[in-house]
């Protein structure tokens, strides 16, 4: 079982996040539309001037109406836990090592002690939404099972790769499920909510609305 996971199942993983990923991204497209541009033609010359620009610090009120003024908390955590949870499985020492015997390529490499340090920020930050899901009444009455099990598959491999790494329990058997957690997590993001991760970019830079990014979109729903 051990050489299954280590092996065979690496690619089986690999292969249904990219196919399920990419199968999503086609859907998402056929879900969506461009968006015709209007081009108006002015009936004579134009007599207005400039458009004001708002000021800053009308903008900075507006701010705080978002989610981003609202709950600044969140919002930071939410990132941080994001950016690591992407960021480290790609720099670590021990996957680049096996990248590099298995495939021959490999990524730089954080040090031990940040690779530590980004894997117990993962933990913690997933422990605050867990703790949100719990016991903050708005989010706990709109959370079931899946929510918890989700943020499970998440997190159990930085779980689990923090405790083979540090020793903790039998090594073997902690190296076995954080193979295993891993695999599933990849295997899990184009057929739940995790697929938000790789929609995130699509969804703020394609589609216009009202949180848009950049220099806006060029999609619209159908």
């Amino acid at each position: 079982m051990y050489e299954l996971v280590r092996g065979p199942l690496v690619w089986v993983s690999f292969l249904i996040f990219i196919v399920g990923t990419t199968i999503q991204v086609m859907r998402f497209y056929r879900l969506s539309r461009l968006k015709p541009m209007l081009k108006l033609k002015p009936d004579g010359p134009s007599t207005a001037g400039p458009v004001p620009v708002a000021s800053w610090w009308y903008q900075l009120k507006m701010l705080r109406l978002t989610i981003l003024g609202r709950q600044p908390l969140m919002i930071f955590v939410t990132t941080v836990f994001h950016l690591c949870l992407i960021v480290t499985p790609l720099f670590v020492m021990g996957h680049n090592m096996l990248l590099d015997m298995s495939w021959g390529i490999s990524f730089p490499s954080f040090s031990d002690n940040v690779s530590d340090a980004l894997t117990v920020i993962v933990i913690l930050t997933g422990f605050y939404f867990f703790y949100r899901r719990m016991f903050m009444y708005r989010v706990a009455v709109i959370t079931t099972a899946y929510d918890y099990i989700l943020l499970l598959i998440a997190t159990a491999p930085f779980i689990t790769g923090f405790l083979a790494y540090h020793q903790v329990f039998n090594y073997r058997a902690l190296i076995f499920i954080h193979m295993l957690s891993g695999e599933i997590l990849l295997m899990a993001v184009p057929f739940t909510k995790l697929i938000h991760m790789p929609f995130f970019f699509i969804n703020r830079f394609v589609i216009i609305h009202e949180n848009t990014l950049g220099r806006g979109g060029s999609r619209v729903w159908r």
